[in-house]
């Protein structure tokens, strides 16, 4: 598993890729530490990053692996990995699965997401497969139909599920409603999205005796970003020392935060990739520090997402995606603002969108089908999730300048407000 010293990386970034190059014009070739550094701006980090004229990678791609990482249907963003980057990714993630609770003959059905440029699925089934402790991986996938799946949970004997949480639930749902016996699921690993107490109270209800971890905590863009092990709680996850650099700096000065318990933007760089650097790169979540400066494999707690981005359950909503859209929609009504507003009501994620306008009063009701309508054609899996479930519809309020709530300490406005958490 091959990783680099940081300053091997910001030479290689800062000398063949343009979007580096013009990013640290500032920052002296040595003497810098990693603070010096510019965060990535992620609007400029995607703009860079084209399928042709690409400005962001150091070479070409030439031999290794591409995903999908969100986007708009006309401009997609893509992440892009060498082979050996995506072997050290999956090696580093699959040994550490071994500390999460998994044991040696324990059958595994891997329930992500395949195909459509999607990384889960492929992601942890090259994990599973590296994974020191011995397993059999049971690859059905996501998109199987629940009665195929619940055969082969019977039938394989299978005892763990790996997935996303709205897929766990819906098969923990099926299995109660329809009084399905000789299913014996003693773990199940959840990744993509969190998984909150409604929702492990059913699982715990279908599954007597069951145990739930986090899979781990990675993003297709950002790459590793934690491990977990059995002292982790709800949303805490350890840092993958010598593959990842995680810091949590202040929203407001960047500076980067060491004391336990006070809350800031994430930050990860990445000590493996040299194709698509990622340095001091937003993960899109805030988070604090649970264990003190110097720890090994430092323990930190997501506390929801950031400026950066909406993460609907398995769907993500960056701002710039939403920017587009109302820019797309400018000949049907002008917008003066906005702010994302993300809520968890019975066992599902809820995007309501407060949309400011002139004057409320003189909204028409052709504006919310159409904004409905660009949103579904701009991210389809929206429409996807809601007609299966899997998150509420989006709602859509319709408030004049100064209604948007504000960060009291700075009076800037909160375009993002997660009530997840709280």
């Amino acid at each position: 598993m091959k990783t680099y010293p940081l300053e091997t990386i910001i030479s290689i970034a800062r000398t063949l890729s343009p979007y580096y190059k013009n990013l640290y014009e500032k920052v002296p070739e040595s003497g810098w530490k990693i603070s010096d550094l510019p965060p990535v701006d992620q609007t400029a980090f995607w703009v860079h990053n084209t399928v042709e004229d690409n400005r962001l990678l150091t070479g070409e791609m030439s031999d290794g692996i591409i995903f999908k990482s969100g986007g708009t249907t006309g401009k997609p963003k893509f992440s892009v990995y060498s082979r050996e980057e995506w072997e050290t990714m999956t090696g580093t993630f699959g040994y550490h699965l071994a500390e999460s609770g998994l044991e040696k003959g324990d059958r595994v059905a891997n329930l992500f997401y395949a195909g459509e440029l999607y990384s889960s699925f492929l992601f942890l089934h090259d994990s599973l497969e590296l994974c020191p402790v011995e397993v059999m991986i049971f690859p059905i996938s996501g998109a199987a139909p629940i009665e195929f799946m619940v055969k082969e949970f019977i039938d394989f004997r299978i005892n763990t599920l790996v997935g996303v949480p709205t897929q766990l639930i819906s098969l923990a749902e099926y299995i109660k409603n329809e009084s399905v016996e000789g299913v014996k699921i003693k773990k199940v690993y959840f990744g993509g999205e969190s998984m909150y107490q409604d929702q492990r109270e059913l699982i715990k209800e279908v599954f007597p005796g069951i145990r739930i971890y986090s899979v781990g905590y990675a993003s297709v863009d950002g790459g590793l970003l934690g491990f977990i092990d059995e002292e982790c709680g709800f949303n805490e996850h350890r840092v993958f020392d010598g593959y990842n650099i995680i810091e949590i700096v202040d929203d407001n000065t960047g500076e980067v935060i060491e004391e336990c318990n006070r809350e800031g933007r994430m930050l990860t760089t990445n000590l493996s990739r040299l194709l698509m650097p990622i340095i001091r790169y937003p993960v899109g979540d805030h988070g604090i520090w649970i264990e003190k400066k110097g720890t090994k494999n430092r323990k930190f707690k997501i506390l929801g997402r950031s400026e950066e981005g909406a993460r609907i359950g398995v769907v993500t909503m960056n701002v710039d995606n939403f920017l587009h859209i109302l820019h797309m929609i400018k000949p049907v009504f002008h917008a003066v603002n906005f702010q994302m507003v993300i809520d968890h009501i019975d066992k599902m994620d809820k995007l309501t969108l407060r949309i400011v306008v002139d004057d409320p009063s003189e909204v028409q009701p052709e504006w919310e089908e159409k904004l409905l309508e660009t949103i579904f054609t701009e991210r389809p899996e929206f429409k996807e999730e809601i007609a299966i479930s899997g998150v509420h519809p989006i709602s859509i309020e319709w408030i004049g300048p100064g209604e948007l709530k504000i960060n009291p300490r700075t009076g800037k406005i909160r375009r993002i407000i997660d009530n997840r958490f709280k």
